[in-house]
């Protein structure tokens, strides 16, 4: 029967953390029954780099020493694989509890009440809870609702490509995608996912209740590299709408679009039951404004207003 990879890579590291002195790849074979198993020199080879490079990713930091007959070797020092002692006052302690509850709906609601309950084991203070002591202060909570925040989390984590169905506002029909993960970013309460898109070769955002169906890994490395998070965010802020470059003049219903009159410029009560809004306007302010249905009305740009019609009769297809 083959030996499971995880217990392939715990052995391995067990054999780079419990050495002093570096271990060949000679060495290594003969110590860890799956390697002896592997069906020739090459099979080795391969399955050890991969293992290898799974553990660095992982956070294990591997040596790699030459000794003095020109054989390679490896090892991981304890000291640098063990984190310094941990020490939080009561006002980081009340922070890290509050961080846990922002999760308490999501997937990481497990690993985050799993953390505390270590670090608390450990010593850390505990704070005294304002919103157990206050029940009617308000409690942070991120949503996460869609089925696809979970496999995307996951893959964003392991950095796995993933395929999955996306329909876009303005399209009748969903479309296949084939997406490198980079990063999950939550605005106005709303999850995107920002990756490369590799059918269009292109960096790409995808709001995560468009996704349909299941999300599907696949296997293979990552062809572009990952930017980084602040420029990722950046990307995502823009594509939801948040960056604006023009204004816009909408007709908005009175009584209606309070998160639309929070942004506006300018405000014009009309006599008619409809108000007159000026609003920055920006990428994604068409998706958002179709949001609002028939009690918004897009006086100018006239290609938001085009944007926001065409939306307007995809839905209307269904």
């Amino acid at each position: 029967m083959a030996i499971a990879k995880s217990e392939r890579l715990m052995n391995l590291a067990l054999c780079l953390l419990g050495t002093r002195r570096p271990l060949s790849k000679r060495e290594l074979r003969g110590s860890i029954e799956a390697y002896l198993e592997a069906s020739g020199d090459d099979a080795f080879n391969r399955m050890f780099e991969r293992d290898k490079d799974d553990l660095r990713e992982l956070g294990l930091v591997i040596e790699t020493v030459e000794n003095l007959e020109g054989e390679t070797g490896y090892l991981a020092r304890r000291d640098s694989n063990r984190l310094p002692p941990i020490t939080l006052d009561a006002e980081e302690a009340a922070a890290l509890g509050l961080a846990a509850k922002v999760w308490q709906q999501a997937r990481l609601a497990g690993a985050a009440s799993g953390a505390l309950q270590k670090l608390r084991a450990a010593g850390m203070p505990e704070a005294e809870d304002s919103y157990e002591t206050h029940p009617s202060a308000l409690e942070p909570r991120i949503p996460v609702h869609e089925a696809a925040f979970e496999p995307l989390m996951l893959a964003c984590r392991d950095r796995r490509p993933v395929v999955f169905d996306y329909r876009k506002a303005n399209a009748a029909r969903p479309e296949s995608r084939q997406v490198e993960p980079w990063t999950l970013e939550c605005w106005r309460g709303h999850w995107y996912l920002a990756g490369w898109d590799r059918d269009r070769g292109a960096e790409r955002v995808f709001r995560l209740s468009r996704i349909t169906g299941k999300v599907r890994s696949r296997a293979g490395a990552f062809t572009a590299p990952v930017p980084d998070v602040v420029t990722v965010r950046e990307t995502v802020e823009s594509w939801a709408g948040e960056t604006a470059t023009r204004t816009a003049r909408i007709r908005l219903r009175a009584g209606c679009g309070y998160p639309l009159r929070a942004r506006a410029l300018s405000v014009r009560e009309g006599a008619d039951g409809w108000d007159e809004l000026e609003i920055p306007y920006g990428h994604g302010l068409d998706a958002w404004l179709v949001e609002f249905g028939p009690d918004v009305v897009v006086r100018e740009p006239a290609d938001l207003r085009a944007d926001v019609m065409d939306r307007l009769r995809a839905v209307a297809k269904g």
